[in-house]
């Protein structure tokens, strides 16, 4: 790693900093309308078509995590972080069966969160409140994951000054990046993330084709590549005593790779970015098209994870792996495209932080705010509230990022994953069917948490004494597998069965305010709004 500044890749990576820092100010501006409420400042007005929703959910999904955590798993243990490959592609054909249902139902009926759906579904505002709750504290380590990603990039520009900086100097380009994105999101919500999405999008595919025909010929081809990733992983890690890594997953870890990507996969959309990003769109059919082509980011994962093996075949030496990738970066690309490369990571940090924030002051607003402290608030009241919330959650992830070492921060992200699965119930199982007793899918959901949490509390590593990783031995089968899966049959094993008691002993069910055709409703269709008139929303909220 250089001592000094890279002034030249620093030059370019302000240049777009700056650039997507103005569309974020003037995307307030940017199909606009005259209301103040959560659907035009939290959902872009619902008016997204088929582009700009693809981007933005591109944006949403494919984050510095994917450009930084991925190929570092890889350069650290091996072909085991190609899990992020094969659950993309696992998770399309699975949300083109639910999201259009999820979609429609929540246009007819002004829906906003996944939480509203549930308590509008079921009748219950603690089922509401829970799926609220685990959405916020999923959606911040997730969140925090993308300040590292920005803190990496300028630790390997030179950007802060070296380990014995004072820790204010050191800090001060993370806190004025964090406070330009703090500063257009509040300004104009949705609108910012999905107009800076096309930037975002555009600069990582130029880096990934580039680096992914340009780096292995300086390297010496992909068999030179193999090679020397094959030798550097047969050699005995210290920490462990077993072997760095492998090319390929070893049948002992064939258990671990399968049920991390299966549940992966079914989690994904259960993050309140990725509903909102999808709510944001203005119809249907466009959620259909989407499911189609989001798939291509996916070649573009497979083509990025390959960086990790790269990485090792440079000769790239860093004590937290999440700096491998810039550092390659600094390593084989001239200073300027370095910092194009660095742009597109600073850039990918940004979009899906802006989102994420909106998404969990959302679910603040709506399910905890609206439904439990004032009941009477206004529209205008709900987006004031919304956005000094999503403040709030970017502070709290920047005091994350700055108190807690760094290379922690993916660990946290894994357990998030491990608690926003356990709303799959609830939300996926509420849009095909009203069988699964609410109480039944909040009792699931509480056995699901604390069996997670428990369970990964329990998981040590060589840098850590808990929360170390995310798999564990499968009760009943010995094997080792993904903890968030295990928590997530636990948790509907537990809501089977209570159900058929409650059902038997006719408890009493909650009001659904849903109808059968709800679900297949579209934009153009007579009877459904976009946004309730504050009456109705009070009466049914």
């Amino acid at each position: 790693m250089n001592d000094g500044v890279n002034g030249v890749a620093l030059a370019v990576f302000i240049f777009f900093f700056v650039a997507v820092t103005v569309m974020g100010f003037l995307a307030a501006r940017w199909r606009r309308a005259e209301t103040d409420s959560l659907d035009e400042w939290g959902l872009g007005g619902r008016s997204f078509g088929t582009w700009v929703t693809w981007f933005l959910l591109g944006g949403d999904l494919y984050t510095a995590y994917t450009f930084v955590a991925v190929p570092a798993a890889i350069y650290a243990a091996g072909a085991a972080g190609f899990f992020a490959v094969p659950y993309t592609i696992l998770v399309y054909p699975l949300i083109f069966t639910f999201l259009p249902r999820l979609w429609s139902v929540s246009h007819k009926h002004g829906y906003v969160t996944t939480s509203d759906f549930v308590r509008g579904r079921f009748g219950s505002k603690g089922l509401s409140l829970a799926v609220a709750v685990t959405g916020i504290l999923a959606t911040m380590p997730y969140i925090a994951l993308q300040l590292v990603g920005i803190q990496a990039v300028l630790d390997v520009m030179g950007v802060g000054g070296g380990e014995d900086t004072n820790w204010f100097v050191k800090d001060l380009p993370l806190l004025i990046a964090f406070g330009v994105l703090a500063a257009y999101t509040y300004s104009s919500g949705l609108r910012a993330p999905a107009l800076i999405a096309f930037v975002k999008d555009t600069l990582i595919y130029i880096v990934i084709a580039v680096a992914i025909i340009y780096i292995p010929i300086k390297l010496g081809g992909f068999d030179e590549i193999f090679a020397k990733a094959g030798e550097a992983y047969s050699q005995t890690n210290p920490a462990t005593g077993a072997p760095r890594g492998a090319l390929a997953p070893g049948e002992a870890g064939q258990w671990t790779y399968a049920t991390l990507a299966l549940g992966s996969a079914l989690a994904l959309f259960m993050y309140p970015h990725s509903i909102t990003a999808t709510l944001s769109s203005r119809s249907r059919e466009v959620i259909r098209r989407n499911t189609t082509i989001l798939p291509l980011y996916s070649l573009m994962l497979g083509l990025l994870a390959l960086l990790g093996f790269m990485a090792i075949a440079a000769g790239v030496k860093v004590s937290n792996g999440q700096l491998a990738i810039p550092q390659l970066f600094e390593d084989m690309f001239p200073a300027w495209f370095a910092g194009v490369a660095f742009a597109a990571i600073g850039i990918g940090a940004l979009v899906p932080a802006a989102i994420m924030s909106i998404a969990a002051a959302n679910l603040f607003t709506r399910n905890i705010y609206k439904d439990f402290i004032r009941p009477d608030a206004t529209p205008a009241q709900e987006t004031k509230v919304s956005k000094l919330v999503s403040l709030l959650v970017k502070v709290g992830a920047l005091v994350f990022v700055l108190t807690m070492d760094k290379t922690v921060a993916i660990n946290f992200q894994l357990l998030g994953g491990i608690w926003i699965l356990q709303t799959f119930p609830a939300l996926v199982g509420g849009l095909f069917t009203r069988w699964f007793h609410r109480w039944a899918l909040l009792a699931g959901w509480a056995v699901g948490m604390l069996y997670g949490t428990i369970a990964a509390y329990g998981v040590a590593s060589p840098t850590q004494k808990h929360f170390g990783g995310s798999a564990k031995e499968i009760p009943g089968i010995g094997e080792i597998g993904y903890i968030g899966l295990t928590a997530f049959v636990l948790n509907v094993v537990v809501t089977v069965v209570l159900t058929f008691a409650l059902r038997a002993f006719k408890a009493p069910d909650g009001i659904d305010e849903t109808s059968p055709e709800d679900y297949t409703a579209d934009a153009g269709d007579k009877g459904v709004q976009v946004e309730l008139p504050p009456a109705t929303a009070g009466a049914s909220h």
